[in-house]
């Protein structure tokens, strides 16, 4: 895991995500990215000169931001993007080879309305960037106990499940598996790959109208540190392509979430 990418938005505590990202990335030896992605758009002939001064009023509220954030003698480098979110992230990761994304939610309030705003929703909806989401003001600390919630155990690739080994691995970590048998699953889809069935040291079966239906029927039991999902087009966060933000009525959750990228559609 060497490239860990950070999207700053417009938030007032912007700053203790990239305090994670950079306590996670000192802990795994990563380089951060904070990125920053704004849109100018006019006349030919002004269109320079207005992309210019976005930018680098950009650059210095990405400066203020990292003021905050104790780095640990990381130097953290700023990338900026003109243009739509979908778009940097891709050329970013062309040009880089980002191996993580660490975003927050749109907030930790169980009163807010929703889990995931636009922007995050957009992240997890259109990259398949693996991505880490983080409650507001969590602190970094050692995942004790990962699960992995999936209603169908067939992988497309082995390597989907790198950043979770990476991350098992680092922390020594439990990994417990959780098969959620939703409607219209198929026989293939209870056939777990041996490589998430070696990785675990627990594999449980539940049967639920959606796999966040058993995650949330078997949380309070595994007490997980982190809660690892898939990214696809009829997995966990299934709502998320029918709209770019998602409430907290649909999704809650109060660890970090990691999101790995489309197993099969």
């Amino acid at each position: 895991m060497m490239n860990i990418l950070v999207p700053i938005g417009t938030s007032s505590n912007a700053h203790e995500t990239l305090q994670y990202a950079v306590d996670f990335a000192a802990a795994f030896g990563a380089q951060i990215y904070v990125m920053e992605v704004f849109n100018a758009t006019g006349k030919a002939g002004t269109l320079t000169n207005v992309t210019q001064k976005i930018a680098e009023s950009g650059k210095e509220r990405l400066k203020e931001v990292i003021s905050k954030v104790e780095t640990k003698d990381k130097a953290l480098k700023i990338v900026s993007f003109n243009g739509e979110l979908p778009d940097g992230l891709m050329e970013i990761d062309k040009e880089l080879g980002i191996d993580l994304i660490i975003l927050a939610p749109r907030s930790h309030d169980i009163q807010e309305e929703y889990y995931l705003g636009h922007t995050s929703g957009s992240i997890i909806k259109k990259t398949n960037i693996p991505t880490l989401i983080v409650p507001r003001g969590t602190t970094y600390k050692t995942f004790k106990t990962i699960l992995v919630a999936f209603r169908s155990g067939i992988l497309k690739r082995k390597r989907i499940l790198d950043p979770l080994i990476e991350i098992k691995n680092k922390h020594r970590a439990s990994v417990h598996l959780l098969l959620v048998k939703t409607p219209g699953y198929s026989d293939d889809d209870l056939k777990v790959n041996t490589a998430l069935m070696d990785i675990s040291s627990q594999l449980k079966l539940t049967e639920n109208s959606t796999t966040y239906h058993g995650v949330l029927e078997h949380f309070q039991a595994e007490h997980p540190d982190l809660l690892c999902v898939f990214r696809r087009k009829r997995g966990f966060f299934k709502k998320l392509w029918e709209k770019s933000t998602i409430s907290k009525s649909e999704f809650y959750a109060p660890v970090p979430v990691l999101v790995l990228s489309v197993k099969k559609d």
